[in-house]
């Protein structure tokens, strides 16, 4: 019998309470962190959306790899293991692991670009953007138009614009050390890359003998999504397909907190050799022996389960339809958020739900204060805090689009806590008009949004919230 319910793929065998809070409570701890929620305690916070890197629940496999785990500092046999399990799925010859995903960016980019050098890539995300930016190269952005459309459904919105690439590759291929795609791309709304355009970009970049680097951060979820849409593809497995893709690429870079399904750790694989000697040589002073590369062994041994986990059907299923369940209640409220829904967030458009403030104001962090406020939510910016700047003599840049991201823990919350969600955020929408512009007081000069600290133009609506989030 076909049923319409998808339930969990999993058992819960251990649980942890969630703090709830008064709208009271929520307003005096919101100031003090200055209206950032990257600032709050995360005791302080009912649904924590904020990312979905590193805060995923293990499987209870994983937990029994953590107890056997190896941790002698050279020849780990947990190394090999996850060494193994990355040349299975990925292909690369050569693995190297790391503490997470920035620190193999970092690790790769100062190993082969230089000052004034330009890296394109379909989006960059934001910590690939500020290593590179460190590093005083340009992160040029070339997504497809459907991608920055966030009405389209086109299936693969994450897809770089080949077009647009050819055109620079002609114009500037002695600035550009290396092509980056990642995948799902993040800043676009978690959208898959299809197979035919990473085999249109190795295409390109080949004549100019310009490598190809894919940030997989969320390899499986684009693996069943080209599943599910390309052409020809509903027949092969996600392994199958991961591996195909991977075939085109020069090497990966990997934050296994996402799709690993670690909470911690990491890995930049290549298949030249006498790139990743030199790699492996920086990687000795900065993070560790290349055989644990600033991990435990313990997680080595969690994450090389996790990485084949993470291609269950099963699991996939669950996950993307859940992403898809609570953008169906949301529509059907009138929220707006980027259509199709990607495979690991609902990302909420602000820029239409808060029309009255304009990029400058910061809709987008005004809402995430709001959904904070209304019903303990914690979630992400992405516009024109994440994505732009501003510098001492008020020069302003700004994202293509104000967006609002809620990134699901994998394995974490039912779908009661995803309908409190739903909830929570039809209440706010239905107060949009009253949220205030926000102004920044404080910026880091590298990823601004982490610590930056606000302050609104007026008050926040105060009406009652929701019962359920009193203690």
């Amino acid at each position: 019998m076909i049923t319409k319910t998808l339930f969990e793929p999993f058992k819960i065998k251990s649980v942890e309470p969630i703090r709830t809070t008064t709208p009271e409570d929520r307003l005096r701890l919101l100031e003090n962190a200055d209206y950032n929620p990257f600032l709050l305690h995360a005791d302080q916070v009912l649904i924590d959306l904020l990312t979905d890197s590193g805060t995923g629940a293990m499987s209870a496999a994983q937990w029994a790899a953590v107890m056997t785990g190896d941790e002698s500092y050279a020849g780990s046999k947990s190394y090999f293991e996850f060494r193994d399990a990355v040349r299975d799925i990925f292909t690369f010859p050569e693995v190297i692991p790391t503490h997470q995903g920035r620190a193999a960016e970092h690790l790769l980019f100062s190993q082969v670009c230089k000052s004034g050098d330009l890296v394109p890539n379909n989006t960059h995300f934001d910590t690939t953007r500020a290593n590179l930016e460190y590093l005083k190269v340009e992160a040029c952005d070339i997504p497809i138009e459907e991608g920055i459309d966030p009405i389209s459904h086109h299936p693969f919105k994450g897809n770089m614009d080949p077009k647009a690439l050819d055109a620079l590759l002609k114009k500037e291929h002695h600035r550009i050390p290396f092509v980056m795609l990642t995948i799902t791309n993040n800043s676009v709304g978690g959208q898959p890359v299809s197979l035919e355009n990473v085999a249109a970009i190795k295409e390109l970049v080949e004549p100019y003998g310009i490598p190809l680097y894919i940030d997989c951060a969320r390899f499986a979820e684009n693996a069943y999504f080209i599943k599910i849409r390309e052409p020809g593809q509903d027949h092969k497995t996600p392994i199958e397909i991961a591996r195909e893709l991977f075939s085109y690429a020069d090497g990966a870079l990997m934050s296994c907190k996402k799709d690993g399904l670690g909470n911690i750790g990491g890995f930049l694989a290549v298949r030249d050799p006498e790139l990743a000697s030199n790699l492996r040589d920086t990687l000795t002073l900065t993070e560790g022996f290349p055989t644990y590369g600033g991990l435990a062994g313990r997680d080595m041994a969690a994450l090389a389960l996790g990485l084949y986990e993470t291609l269950n059907e099963d699991y996939l299923a669950y996950r993307i339809r859940t992403v898809a369940y609570m953008a169906e209640r949301l529509l059907e409220r009138g929220v707006p958020i980027v259509e199709p829904p990607g495979g690991h967030a609902i990302f909420i458009d602000a820029g239409r739900l808060l029309s009255h403030l304009g990029p400058e104001s910061y809709p987008g962090q005004s809402l995430v204060c709001a959904l904070y406020l209304e019903g303990g939510i914690r979630a992400v910016e992405v516009g024109s805090v994440m994505l732009g700047s501003s510098d001492e003599a008020g020069n302003h840049t700004h994202a293509p689009q104000e967006l609002v991201r809620l990134a699901f823990p994998r394995r974490v919350y039912t779908q009661s806590h995803f309908d409190y969600a739903v909830e929570i955020i039809a209440s706010t929408a239905s107060k949009a008009a009253e949220l205030p512009a926000m102004e920044i007081t404080y910026q880091p000069k590298f990823l601004r949004h982490f610590t930056s600290h606000f302050k609104p133009s007026h008050p926040f609506p105060s009406e009652k919230r929701s019962s359920l989030t009193h203690a």
